[in-house]
């Protein structure tokens, strides 16, 4: 089991599969090395984990940032593949929203499907805590509505509850204005208005009033899981990729299945002749931009370091100019040297410098490559916002992601970390056979 050893102690998913190359469960992890270690403990004897490790032939992962993205992958992953060793989570809808509609008198609501018009936040995994924020939101800000038409109001309208949309004087200016402060307070991850419970319920333990403290500390706790779930941004589709590579091991190198991705790559690739003029417009260069290259890191937990690049050439893959790396002068992961060894050791031969090439990161990946390849432009693309960076810009300037520049830039950088995973999780399934 010296394999097991290998995978990395971070959250993710992992999932084990039959011979036939079929998920057969599927778990979640804060620490993926513990947990699938746990699977294989000689006191782990329950007739579940038996019959689990009678039928597996192999175990996979997909890392995640957090905790909460791993159980809402998970989720998500359970309800695709419906597993048969899995019990919770393979029907239904797993998911919860926070919904605010968009129509002639909008309303706030929770939902389990995203069909209507409007507003949401979500998904959301710990569906009692979302009920739980839901309904505070409404009592505090007196958002429920009623269906009745009372001209003095409805009996919820007297003791609290109703906004009083019942009532022919119905104020909806100012019934828009304490929707439009629960959207804030979601859309602002509540900092403030968590301060103000907290400074409310330190009023109530001091005035001895304990149940209503308590039930204030029920919300804070509520909220701030929810608050977990909203920064991360979930969606399934970025792991399209890692699922795909996951479940295809068996597959030709990543290059050559490009097409088969449910992911933007594909509609991505489409450019007129026009893109090199267009560049060079955007970049304010003197001459067009006919070939750029693109660079990307990979790691597993800092071994197996691997780095790719990839060429575009008139605005089109040209992959006989793909190239792979293993990093050779590092053990710990650093990303700044290790894209100091892969562009050193591509750009050997200066004939093979294109005339463009970005970076995968930001500042610092762009600082530390610059000066090695002084014959050309380098640019950085940050995720985060899509911020690219170079000589041009030297604070950084927010990709209009519409144009064709700007999903060029992004074509690049998705295929490069593609071909980056690809590479990477081909040299680590090699060790994980042996789990």
């Amino acid at each position: 089991m010296k394999s097991i050893e290998l995978l990395p102690r971070s959250p993710g998913v992992y999932f084990f599969r039959n011979s036939e190359n079929n998920i057969i469960y599927i778990g979640k992890a804060t620490c993926l090395r513990d947990r699938v270690r746990s699977y294989f403990a000689k006191s782990n004897t329950t007739l579940k984990n038996v019959l689990l490790l009678e039928e597996y032939a192999a175990v996979d992962y997909i890392g995640t940032k957090t905790e909460t993205e791993a159980s809402l992958l998970e989720a998500h992953m359970i309800h695709e593949h419906q597993p048969k060793f899995n019990v919770l989570l393979k029907t239904g809808q797993p998911f919860l929203y926070i919904l605010f509609t968009k129509n002639d008198f909008p309303q706030m609501e929770i939902t389990r499907n995203k069909k209507k018009k409007g507003t949401y936040f979500g998904p959301f995994l710990h569906k009692q805590q979302a009920r739980s924020v839901f309904n505070f939101l409404t009592r505090t800000f007196r958002l429920k509505t009623c269906n009745t038409k009372i001209e003095s109001g409805c009996l919820g309208y007297h003791i609290g509850n109703c906004a009083g949309n019942c009532k022919s004087d119905f104020d909806k200016k100012n019934y828009l204005l304490r929707l439009s402060l629960a959207k804030d307070i979601l859309k602002a991850h509540h900092k403030s208005y968590t301060k103000k419970i907290k400074n409310q319920m330190e009023i109530y333990i001091k005035d001895l009033a304990f149940e209503k403290a308590q039930h204030l500390h029920e919300y804070l706790n509520s909220f701030d899981a929810i608050s977990q779930t909203l920064r991360i941004k979930f969606s399934p589709s970025k792991y399209n990729t890692d699922i795909f590579l996951a479940l295809n091991p068996f597959e030709p190198p990543l290059e050559h299945n490009l097409t088969q991705l449910k992911d933007p790559i594909k509609d991505l690739t489409k450019f007129d002749t026009e893109i090199d003029k267009q560049l060079q417009q955007f970049l304010n260069l003197k001459k067009a931009i006919e070939t750029i290259d693109c660079f990307d890191i990979s790691h597993f937990q800092s071994q197996s370091l691997v780095g790719s690049c990839v060429r575009f050439t008139h605005g089109q893959p040209d992959k006989n100019n793909f190239r792979r790396f293993m990093i050779k002068t590092l053990t710990q992961q650093n990303d700044y040297a290790a894209l100091q060894e892969i562009v050193a050791r591509r750009y050997k031969n200066k004939e093979e410098i294109p005339d463009l090439i970005l970076i995968d990161g930001g500042k610092g990946q762009l600082n530390a490559i610059k000066n090695l390849v002084p014959e050309t432009t380098v640019l950085s693309l940050a995720k985060r916002e899509e911020t690219l960076f170079g000589p041009q810009f030297p604070e950084g300037i927010k990709l209009d992601v519409k144009t064709p520049v700007g999903k060029l830039f992004m074509a690049l950088r998705d295929y490069a970390h593609h071909f980056a995973i690809d590479y990477h999780r081909l040299k680590t399934r090699k060790k994980l056979k042996e789990i």
